[in-house]
């Protein structure tokens, strides 16, 4: 493999995004620089060989992944998200998994099986969609409804039905192929399945409920968690969209396509696009880094400050997909074009903004 310390790794990912897509996954050199970098192992207690790094840090890098790749960015975040469930583990599974220098979680958030009490542990049966990374994730979590013998639901102290999530390896489930959407490609974010799988006991876990291993900040609420972190790779992909959007229309204003009013008209338009993205990043990092203060000062965060967090991150992705539609009219026929960087970058987005979390701005 080409020594990645001749290039930054930002320019080795450039030199592959193309390559990646074409393959409907990250390529292999981008994913030995992920290992290299213990990039699916941000969220990971260290005791496991987690990257030591804390949720402000891992922000600030998920937004960099993202506007070298949208893929590598997605695939990241969705992965190294899921491996933040190692903290609810077993320990001694989890120190199992972990041992794996090429570790990586995919899973879905949706209850898509159902999982029946048996002596030892479970037998599971269902499908779950939209596993990011599944081509090389070594593991999979997956929600499910649980049964008893005679096929009715478990119910709780409240009579609604238990739902629990598994850890199932690579080897027990049926990867669907499936992920035919036009962005973000390179996640490889196919469907999986398994059926009549009996796992152990400790297969099984609750998040925010007992936490058996954890690092400073382990219990920022994964609802803000999961948004943050998606918005991130929004901002960054949007960040590389202005950056080729400015390059695409200057390249064919010089050719003296334009007037000088056209040029200043889409001078304007830019710099307020830019303007917008900087200031609701500025906002969404401060309000972000108050939350971040307010659980390490006081462990806990007010109600009101997760509420701010929510609200800003969703503006925040809902202006980067409006920034990219407003500027993309003055890119020219590039952007159009199905193999060209700027279109791959736009579809991204758009692909990104279709994620149920942060669908409506309010």
């Amino acid at each position: 493999m080409e020594d990645t310390l001749t290039l930054t790794w930002q320019e080795k990912v450039a030199e592959y995004a193309a390559l990646s897509e074409e393959m409907g996954q990250l390529h292999p050199e981008i994913l030995e620089l992920a290992y290299q970098e213990n990039w699916f192992k941000l969220f990971v207690p260290e005791v496991y060989g987690g990257a030591n790094k804390k949720l402000p840090e891992i922000l600030r890098l998920e937004e960099q992944l993202a506007e070298a790749d949208g893929s590598l960015g997605w695939t990241v975040t969705l992965c190294a998200g899921a491996g933040w469930f190692a903290g609810f583990l077993n320990p001694e599974l989890a120190a199992d998994i972990f041992a794996n220098r090429e570790v990586c979680f995919a899973g879905s958030g949706a209850v898509g099986g159902e999982a029946v009490k048996t002596e030892t542990g479970y037998r599971i049966n269902g499908q779950w969609s939209y596993a990011s990374g599944a081509l090389h994730a070594t593991i999979f979590t997956a929600n499910c409804t649980l049964k008893n013998e005679n096929g009715e639901d478990i119910l709780d102290e409240n009579s609604e039905p238990v739902i629990k999530s598994f850890i199932l390896k690579k080897a027990e489930v049926n990867i669907l192929p499936g992920w035919s959407y036009f962005g973000l490609m390179a996640t490889g974010s196919h469907a999986f399945e398994v059926k009549d799988l009996e796992v152990p006991e400790n297969r099984t876990f609750t998040i925010n409920e007992d936490i058996l291993v954890a690092d400073s900040g382990f219990d920022y609420p994964f609802l803000q968690l999961a948004e943050t972190t998606l918005a991130v790779n929004s901002l960054g992909m949007t960040n590389h969209f202005i950056q080729l959007a400015e390059q695409s229309f200057h390249s064919r204003s010089s050719m003296r396509r334009f007037s000088e009013a056209q040029i200043q008209f889409f001078t304007s338009e830019l710099n307020r696009c830019k303007n917008e993205v900087q200031m609701l990043r500025e906002q969404f990092y401060t309000a972000f880094d108050e939350s971040w203060t307010e659980l390490m000062n006081n462990g806990q965060i007010t109600d009101a400050k997760l509420n701010e967090v929510s609200s800003i991150s969703r503006k925040l992705v809902h202006t980067c997909w409006r920034t990219a539609s407003v500027l993309f009219p003055y890119c020219g026929l590039e952007a159009a074009k199905k193999g060209s960087e700027i279109n791959r970058v736009w579809r991204d987005i758009h692909t990104a903004s279709q994620h149920g979390l942060l669908t409506f701005e309010v």
